[in-house]
């Protein structure tokens, strides 16, 4: 589902990403781990399409990322997009329109349907301009779920939120991935990285250990939590 093979991509002479590769299998949910400038966020950038590649191959759904992907592809940025002066409602009802969900009925449903699943339609007719950071985070979530894509790529989808809204959220997420909805998350908070099916830990634009939380944790020396496998892991691949 999604697939990136011995990809390189740098700014100037900055490498980001170096012999990067990635498999992820329909309905994984599939966390991307490391710390701010390990490279998660150019690639979420890369598997959107909005950057490319130097080198290697990237793959959605059998296909190079492209604007023709955008309808199966739902993606929430770290940096919200998010129109201001519109309330909760009118922003996601106009991206609904833009995603092709163009008959008023269904879309109104849609919608309605969204803003109920992530505790919103209290806020509903509230100015984005007026909301907590929070609420933004689930306005930009309710955005990226609006069109009901395939795979959904989330940046960072739980900064700023409190432990029962963050546990409500997972279990949207695990629905979605029992539908077959591929999901990668890019996090730095092993708490969210416990959850997903799949982890990979980042470090400046390598993959340097990917498995189940269970099986990282075993292979360092059966760590007894995720933060203490990934520096264990770290350090092994430093001392190499």
């Amino acid at each position: 589902m999604i697939f990136m093979e011995n990809v390189t991509f740098s700014y100037g002479k900055s490498e980001i990403c170096s012999g990067l590769s990635i498999n992820i299998p329909t309905g994984e949910i599939f966390g991307l781990v490391g710390a701010s400038g390990s490279g998660k966020t150019t690639i979420m950038r890369l598997l959107i399409g909005s950057i490319k590649p130097h080198y290697g191959n990237i793959e959605i759904l059998g296909k190079q990322p492209s604007p023709s992907l955008c309808k199966n592809i739902g993606y929430m940025p770290q940096s919200q997009a998010l129109y201001e002066d519109l309330t909760v409602h009118h922003n996601i009802d106009f991206f609904a329109r833009m995603f092709g969900l163009g008959e008023p009925f269904h879309r109104r449903q849609v919608v309605e349907r969204i803003l109920d699943n992530l505790s919103l339609w209290n806020q509903r007719n509230t100015l984005v301009d007026k909301l907590s950071g929070g609420q933004r985070q689930r306005v930009s979530l309710a955005i990226a779920l609006v069109h009901s894509p395939q795979v959904l790529i989330l940046d960072e989808p739980t900064v700023g939120l409190d432990p029962r809204l963050r546990a409500s959220l997972w279990n949207h997420f695990y629905s979605l991935a029992k539908e077959g909805v591929t999901i990668i998350v890019s996090t730095h908070v092993m708490e969210d990285a416990s959850r997903c099916g799949q982890v990979g830990f980042l470090h400046l634009g390598r993959i340097i250990a990917s498995g189940s939380p269970r099986e990282l944790m075993t292979r360092a020396d059966n760590s007894s939590n995720l933060e203490n496998a990934f520096l264990y892991l770290l350090q092994e691949g430093e001392t190499k």
